[in-house]
């Protein structure tokens, strides 16, 4: 049976967002760092060959780039102050995590609540310089071994050095901006964005390809059929729960007695969302990222590293199906659904698992129930990201297509509207609330006047 909470979310009027002014206030923020985030993916970085730059997008946008511009919603294709994109901040992220599990002092200061997490971001953020500056100063070399430079020197690689690192650091400062004072996940929306914004010119060039007879009309009808069955699919996923019966015993206040009652706890199948899948690619992108530019003067080590995972390679498909369930279970464990916090809370509530003690036995309980939902939950994301990873690969079609993309966008969509619906929500309690203190005001006058009458 539903909740009251739920019934009133079922009914919500979209009418309403026009009375939500604070809610307006959030998006048009959002709006408007993500039009400067697109705007800074056109700035490109000063000692660039233009021309040179734009032959070599156009032979490399076919094979492993297309996955670059993705991730950077093109910005590295025009070697833009963005170009190393968001990815710098989130492998960081991945290593202050992985981190926290295994030094007992990380693990401690995570226990320190606000304090704790603020230390552990600035972690986060020095370990984000450390990285961009390794990326950059690799990218700027490998753009002068490919020959796309107009200057090269030491000159030319400190200045690119500096701009991007300073445009990953900026694009961090965004993300955490959105969250904060927007609607949704800041970092995700930028990834999102990203990917919309060059969906038409891949769809532009799909379809240009399918009328020069490269790829046949069963093919294009396929991918369309394909990507309409990832979505639905997705959405269905993302939706699913497993739900635990949780049961409150009756409780007395004062001179009253309140009877007990039952609710459940949701667990979703995919309680980590697209986080595994964007840690996966992050990790995946740095060799890719380094060879891209560096055209013929690529080493043997680093030649031998792409020709077993590359796009498309079996081990490249193994690693990713690999990464994407550990991080499915790490993040679960570590960030969206720690078991202990929630038998230790539904302790302090009174509430238990009917059958199960409450405190420890019931986080083992738990922990029986989230690892054998995140099976089918792992499954699940290593199918959508895969299974259109190996099509793409065998019939050429854009990364845009992929089962990774097509993930991202839903899910990042379905959580910003949810996140929409709970600010509105919010308003439409506030605002029965009100009612309810204005009414109790007028019903006290009237009770005034009818005194002074008598």
């Amino acid at each position: 049976m539903a909740s009251a909470a739920e019934q009133m979310a079922a009914n919500l009027s979209w009418s309403a967002f026009g009375k939500a002014t604070e809610l307006r206030k959030r998006i048009l923020f959002a709006i408007s760092l993500l039009i400067v985030y697109r705007l800074g993916t056109f700035i490109p970085v000063p000692g660039i060959d233009a021309v040179a730059l734009k032959e070599f997008v156009e032979s490399a946008n076919q094979g492993i780039g297309g996955i670059l511009q993705m991730f950077t919603g093109g910005a590295i294709g025009r070697m833009a102050i963005f170009a190393l994109g968001i990815m710098p901040y989130i492998s960081a992220s991945i290593i202050v995590q992985l981190m926290t599990a295994m030094v007992p002092q990380l693990e401690q200061l995570k226990k320190e609540g606000e304090q704790g997490r603020k230390k552990i971001n600035q972690y986060t953020r020095y370990g984000t310089v450390i990285l961009a500056t390794f990326q950059a100063y690799a990218l700027a070399a490998s753009i002068e071994a490919g020959d796309l430079a107009t200057d090269p020197g030491w000159f030319f690689r400190i200045s690119t050095v500096i701009t991007l690192v300073g445009g990953t650091m900026f694009l961090m400062w965004l993300g955490e901006q959105i969250t904060a004072r927007g609607v949704g996940n800041g970092i995700s929306l930028i990834i999102f964005v990203g990917i919309i914004a060059e969906v038409p010119a891949a769809l532009a060039q799909f379809f240009s390809q399918g009328r020069s007879g490269a790829i046949s009309p069963a093919v294009i009808v396929g991918v369309m059929i394909m990507v309409v069955v990832v979505i639905a699919f997705v959405v269905f996923m993302e939706r699913s729960l497993r739900k635990i019966h949780i049961q409150y015993p009756r409780r007395q206040v004062g001179m009253k007695v309140y009877d007990g009652g039952s609710s459940h706890l949701p667990v979703k199948v995919n309680p980590a969302g697209v986080i595994p899948a964007i840690f996966a690619s992050s990790l995946l992108l740095l060799p890719v990222t380094l060879s891209t530019f560096s055209g013929n003067q690529t080493g043997p080590v680093m030649s031998t590293i792409l020709a077993y995972f590359g796009p498309g390679q079996p081990l490249y498909l193994v690693f990713y199906a690999g990464m994407i369930a550990f991080f499915t279970y790490f993040y679960t464990y570590n960030v969206a659904f720690k078991t202990d916090d929630v038998a230790d809370n539904l302790k302090n509530q009174n509430g238990f698992v009917p059958g199960i003690r409450p405190g420890k036995r019931t986080a083992e309980y738990l922990d029986y129930v989230v690892t054998r939902v995140l099976v089918l939950g792992a499954a699940y994301l290593t199918a959508v990201c895969l299974l259109p990873e190996v099509l793409r690969s065998q019939y050429a079609i854009p990364f845009y297509f992929g089962g990774t993309s097509v993930l991202i966008v839903v899910a990042v969509t379905m959580d910003t509207i949810q996140q929409v619906q709970s600010h509105l929500l919010a308003h439409q309690y506030e605002g029965l609330i009100e009612k309810s203190q204005l009414s109790g005001k007028g019903r006290r006058k009237s009770r005034r006047k009818g005194t002074g009458r008598r």
